[in-house]
């Protein structure tokens, strides 16, 4: 599965250590940045990884920053993403049975890095409920 993680510099050190995870899990990991936690403009990393996650060529997103808001509203922007926020397992899981979110966004100032992972983990593992959940979804773009 092809993946692309991205956000800015408070959810960096979580982002360098989750792509060495999803590579040992076997994802192929398309890093959007930033690279390094210098001051960011999360904008500039969000809307690459949103655009081709929204074309295909990435098959699911994941976003962190300090409080997961401002990646989830930008990603959200795009009208083929649908980018959740989560900081237990239980909302990734919902997020992809209920709404078939394709981006994941993850609050790392408010979660520790075990709970970061586990979020990925169910997130990237849960598939889509469909049934009324899809025609919910099929309503959500303007």
């Amino acid at each position: 599965m092809k993946v692309a993680i991205g956000g800015d510099h408070a959810g960096f050190e979580y982002k360098k250590q989750l792509v060495e995870f999803l590579e040992k899990e076997g994802y192929e990991v398309k890093d959007f940045g930033p690279d390094s936690d210098a001051s960011v403009d999360y904008p500039d990393h969000v809307h690459p990884l949103a655009e081709a996650v929204e074309k295909g060529e990435q098959e699911l997103g994941i976003l962190l920053c300090g409080s997961a808001n401002g990646v989830a509203i930008t990603a959200n922007k795009h009208q083929g993403i649908r980018a959740g926020i989560a900081w237990e397992d239980e909302l990734a899981a919902l997020t992809r049975q209920h709404n078939n979110a394709n981006v994941i966004c993850i609050p790392a100032r408010f979660i520790d890095y075990n709970k970061a992972q586990s979020i990925v983990k169910t997130f990237l593992t849960t598939e889509f409920e469909g049934g009324r959940h899809g025609r919910r979804v099929d309503k959500i773009s303007c």
